[in-house]
């Protein structure tokens, strides 16, 4: 529509000043074009059954060629106006179409740029037409797409690969300790070092499904199915209820119906990492409350504990990888400090959107939507 105005617009100035000039151009012709009769002295005309004597006729002949002026002058007033508005109505419809046929390029690029943002980083938009400034952006885009994805496909095996490689010392690793701790020949501290060390196997397991997961979880998701949070957030108050019962805990869940186009997996996780973080970081006798709902286009999940008081400045260290409250570099039985760091790319990569609202009696509300479409 800006176009359109500014094609219009141009085209309706240019006609403007073509009509002044045109109207000046016409008035000084016609005021040099005057034609002049003389009549002999002592000589009577009569005109209309008036007569009239040579200076009368001179200011009667004056006076009818200014009215005639006049007349011609508003004539060519009115027929240029009437023209110029009817030009312009058409200059206005010719400046739509001419501004639809110039950004259509640009729609392309926008349209292709926004489903590639959305999932589909193999799409390109091989523009057609003149090598004008549109074709150099569109190639310019295309090959930056090239770039990117042959960035995220290198990383993706890279993934797959440290996968295979950090997983299989560590499988074996905790095959031997679990033999070794099954041999009944086996001494009092042995079998304790032996329980030691598992753990610590366990620990630097459970970090390193924390990385790869957070690696694969930062990337866009490629295939959504529908998912039910409620049936996710159920599995996994199922999943953590021992944990809560050990730590004298209770869960209590209201989850209603909240379907999404998602990863169920990833979702799984999200639910899981949440419970357990509002579990571990409780008291003895505290409560954990979780909830799923949906509305406006938007399916949430709501989880609340009861716990130490949380200062607001200390929200968003919160999910930076292996940070915690006041504390860097994880090392305790709570976890591996990748919890929250997960949950916030696998909201990103479903489009979510997190909020996070300390409780003045302690714990926190977490609070994570995403869109249902």
């Amino acid at each position: 529509m800006r176009l359109t105005a500014l094609y219009g617009g141009m085209f309706l100035i240019a006609g403007v000043l073509l009509l002044a000039t045109v109207y000046l151009l016409v008035r000084q012709s016609l005021n040099e074009g005057r034609l002049n009769l003389s009549l002999a002295p002592n000589t009577l005309m009569t005109i209309n059954g008036v007569p009239m004597t040579p200076e009368q006729f001179d200011q009667w002949q004056t006076l009818q060629q200014i009215h005639q002026r006049d007349a011609a002058l508003s004539s060519l007033l009115q027929q240029s106006l009437l023209a110029l508005l009817l030009l312009s109505v058409i200059a206005f419809g010719f400046g739509y179409v001419m501004a639809g046929r110039v950004l259509r390029p640009l729609g392309r690029i926008t349209s292709i740029a926004r489903e590639v943002a959305g999932s589909n980083l193999h799409r390109r938009i091989d523009l057609e037409g003149p090598d004008d400034e549109f074709k150099e952006l569109a190639d310019t885009f295309d090959d930056m797409l090239d770039r990117l994805d042959r960035s995220l496909e290198s990383q993706r095996k890279f993934v797959a690969n440290a996968s295979h490689e950090l997983r299989t010392p560590l499988a074996i690793n905790r095959t031997l300790l679990e033999v070794a701790l099954g041999d009944p020949e086996a001494s009092v501290e042995l079998k304790q070092l032996g329980k030691t060390l598992l753990a610590t196997n366990e620990r630097s397991e459970g970090l390193i499904e924390g990385l790869l997961l957070l690696a694969r979880s930062d990337n866009e998701l490629t295939e959504r199915k529908p998912v039910d949070l409620a049936e996710v957030a159920r599995r996994a108050v199922d999943q953590t209820g021992a944990e809560a019962a050990e730590r004298e805990v209770s869960l209590h869940d209201e989850l209603g119906p909240a379907v999404l186009q998602g990863n169920g997996v990833l979702l799984e996780r999200v639910a899981m990492n949440l419970i357990q973080n509002a579990v571990r970081y409780n008291r003895a006798g505290g409560t954990v409350d979780i909830s799923t709902e949906s509305g406006a286009g938007v399916a949430v999940l709501t989880v609340t504990n009861t716990g130490p008081v949380v200062p607001a400045y200390e929200v968003d260290n919160m999910f930076e990888p292996f940070r915690r409250l006041r504390t860097e570099r994880i090392a305790s039985d709570k976890g591996v400090g990748l919890g929250l760091s997960i949950v916030r790319s696998i909201v990103r990569a479903h489009g979510g959107w997190i909020e996070v609202e300390p409780r003045e009696e302690g714990g926190l509300m977490m609070r994570i939507g995403f869109p249902v479409g």
